[in-house]
């Protein structure tokens, strides 16, 4: 019997201060072993929540498939962004209809994936990588 392949693991989030407001989102990458191999946040500027959501997985996305991997598990704690990967919700907005396109070309790249949805306990990290990302962009400056 085939082992089956090792998977590694992406966790994606998003953050908008404000529906749309100040947006951010962040990738945990963790190898086959739970390891983290890599940590991204980006600043979006003004965006929904919704669309840092995607913008988080398109990003982690293409670093594993630049890290050559084909087989893995991504965990988000938006159930809109899950549902919709997973053919269970119709993708209804337009700025959506085309992240979730290019979602959908990357995810085709790997040999195998899962989407999974997770309490948001459980993404504390991907969501402190989104923070981050707004949180260096705008970065109050000090009077002298």
């Amino acid at each position: 019997m085939a082992e089956a392949p090792k998977q590694w693991l992406l966790m994606v989030d998003g953050a908008a201060r404000g529906n749309p407001g100040e947006a951010g989102c962040g990738a945990v990458i963790a190898d086959e072993n739970g390891v983290v191999v890599k940590e991204l946040s980006r600043y979006l500027g003004r965006t929904t929540n919704n669309v840092a959501e995607y913008e988080g997985l398109l990003m982690g996305l293409e670093a594993l498939l630049k890290l050559g991997q084909k087989h893995i598990v991504v965990q988000s704690d938006s159930q809109l962004l899950v549902r919709q990967l997973n053919g269970e919700y119709r993708v209804k907005d337009e700025k959506l209809k085309v992240l979730f396109a290019q979602a959908m070309r990357l995810l085709r790249q790997f040999g195998s994936y899962r989407i999974l949805h997770v309490r948001r306990e459980m993404n504390k990290l991907a969501d402190r990588l989104a923070n981050r990302g707004i949180d260096h962009a705008i970065k109050p400056t000090s009077v002298g």
